[in-house]
């Protein structure tokens, strides 16, 4: 005989810290004050540098604090959390995100409901400006010009998104999963190290025949950007290079040597020199270096391995 499912099933909240203590503290503390009566909090540090992330268990006993030797980055950082995570339902928060108390239910509520979706992220708004959305949902990334959008990106929110939908991808600030998907799919690839690692996975959660869902009514507050700056060469670096890693996973054919042709041809080259005209020479060396990384690992077959949990 099958035991009824609790109303509240365990959720496991995953956060990565790295250099930001207090700015993590800030998501606990909000966390703490949610209405949901059934979670985990596990924060994964990446070898804070010049922080100390001590301080995150000193304040929060009760957390599970897993602190890594090296920088494993955000991709690996939060598969250390899904292999750690007791929960039928992960959730997946940056640590520059503050909750309202009750932004959990509806996530759970959706997934509870409909044993086909993989995925569901919340309405997210910017923190310092708690009026203006970031994220209701995004397009499909275009194969050629590796762009998508987030719809209500930067729009007021006047109540204008009353209902959920199913969309291309959920978004790795907030972001709740199934176990049980993440056990048939597998974790984060190891090989993004830092952006688009989400998108990917949720590239392979659709593979695996579940959908993707906007839910309406539950909303977050995103800071954005604390780590690692707006125009930092870290995170040129990182979205180039990772741009063509998702390239290389997700797409096949003409398509794949069209959008790789207008990437090395079009895109790189342009936006480099734009940074070179600027005299920003580490941004313009930042985009090279993506390439010449794909150059180095051109048959390295790490680029395709999925782990599983």
């Amino acid at each position: 005989m099958n035991t009824p499912r609790s109303r509240y099933p365990l959720v496991s909240i995953i956060t990565v810290n790295y250099n930001q203590a207090k700015v993590t503290c800030a998501l606990i503390e909000s966390l703490n004050k949610i209405t949901y009566p059934n979670f985990e909090i596990l924060v994964i540090d990446n070898a804070s540098p010049t922080d100390d992330p001590s301080i995150i268990k000193a304040r929060y006993p009760n957390i599970v604090f897993i602190q890594n030797p090296i920088n494993y980055g955000f991709a690996a950082g939060n598969n250390f959390g899904l292999m750690g995570a007791k929960g039928e339902y992960v959730l997946l928060l940056n640590n520059d995100i503050e909750v309202p108390p009750d932004f959990m239910e509806p996530l759970v509520n959706k997934l509870m409901n409909d044993p086909s979706i993989g995925a569901v992220s919340p309405l997210i708004k910017f923190y310092y400006d708690p009026d203006t959305i970031q994220y209701a949902g995004y397009t499909p990334i275009n194969y050629i010009t590796m762009r998508n959008f987030a719809l209500g990106y930067r729009q007021k929110d006047v109540g204008q998104f009353k209902e959920d939908y199913e969309t291309a991808y959920a978004h790795g600030a907030a972001m709740m999963v199934p176990m049980e998907v993440v056990k048939k799919v597998g974790l984060m690839s190891y090989i993004f190290f830092l952006y688009y690692e989400e998108a990917d996975w949720c590239a392979r959660i659709k593979k695996a025949g579940y959908t993707i869902h906007f839910v309406h009514n539950s909303s977050v507050y995103h800071k954005e950007s604390i780590s690692t700056g707006k125009l930092s060469a870290l995170k040129i670096y990182y979205l180039n290079r990772n741009r063509i890693v998702f390239m290389r996973r997700n797409v096949e054919g003409k398509l794949f040597y069209a959008g790789i042709a207008y990437q090395l041809l079009v895109a790189i080259p342009k936006n480099a020199f734009k940074y070179l005209l600027k005299g920003k020479i580490k941004l313009f060396h930042a985009y090279y270096r993506a390439i010449g990384w794909h150059i180095r690992h051109l048959f390295d077959p790490e680029i395709h391995e999925n782990p599983m949990l």
